[in-house]
């Protein structure tokens, strides 16, 4: 086995155990790490691929940008955020019925794989693939509109969190029935002698 075997070897065990914590995870915080590790091995494949700039593109934009993106919002929306079992019947039926359709497309998946009599082989790359005037002119040519979307579909989704967040009514604490500072400082004790033997209403009117 060579070193880039084993390489690739890590970095695929790393995104998959990191996309199994994103969606096993009852913690969003903990989701948001495990598609953080999931970034991390798609970085690491872009680095087998020859393709440095895209793997730091996947660090810099992806893991320093949007899972800060993603963990900003979770703590925008607090503690109610945590995934607490509610035990309500239609969320137990949604989870029942993704698991089933992803068994089904997996299944589908590798029954396609089983019936290809070879594989197909990819060809050598380019040499200016993953370099930065190739992917600068796929941003800025054909992928231009899909591009400007996506940041705007992460500007809606922030704008929209902090929108709930203060949307949501807080409640305030009920006023104790406790004396004031002033008031305690004339009908309580007077002197730690007397601490004892507090005054009676009688005594305080």
């Amino acid at each position: 086995m060579t070193a880039g075997n084993l390489f690739f070897m890590v970095c695929t065990v790393a995104c998959v155990v990191g996309a199994l914590a994103t969606v096993i995870a009852s913690n969003p915080i903990r989701g948001a790490m495990g598609l953080l590790l999931t970034i991390l091995g798609i970085a690491g494949m872009f680095l087998q691929l020859s393709a440095q700039f895209l793997a730091a593109i996947q660090l810099i934009v992806y893991a320093g940008a949007v899972v800060v993106l993603f963990v900003f919002i979770m703590m925008l929306l607090g503690a109610e955020a945590t995934g607490k079992e509610l035990g309500a019947p239609k969320a137990r039926v949604a989870r029942l019925v993704g698991a089933g359709l992803m068994a089904v497309l997996g299944s589908v998946g590798l029954a396609l794989t089983a019936l290809r009599p070879t594989l197909t082989r990819f060809t050598a790359a380019r040499p200016e693939h993953g370099s930065i005037e190739a992917v600068g002119g796929d941003v800025f040519g054909p992928a231009l509109v899909p591009f400007e979307l996506t940041t705007a579909l992460l500007l809606v989704a922030a704008i929209g969190a902090i929108a709930v967040v203060r949307a949501r009514p807080t409640a305030r604490p009920p006023r104790s029935p406790e004396l004031g500072e002033t008031k305690r400082l004339f009908v309580g004790p007077l002197h730690p002698r007397d601490a004892g033997r507090p005054l009676s209403k009688e005594s305080r009117s």
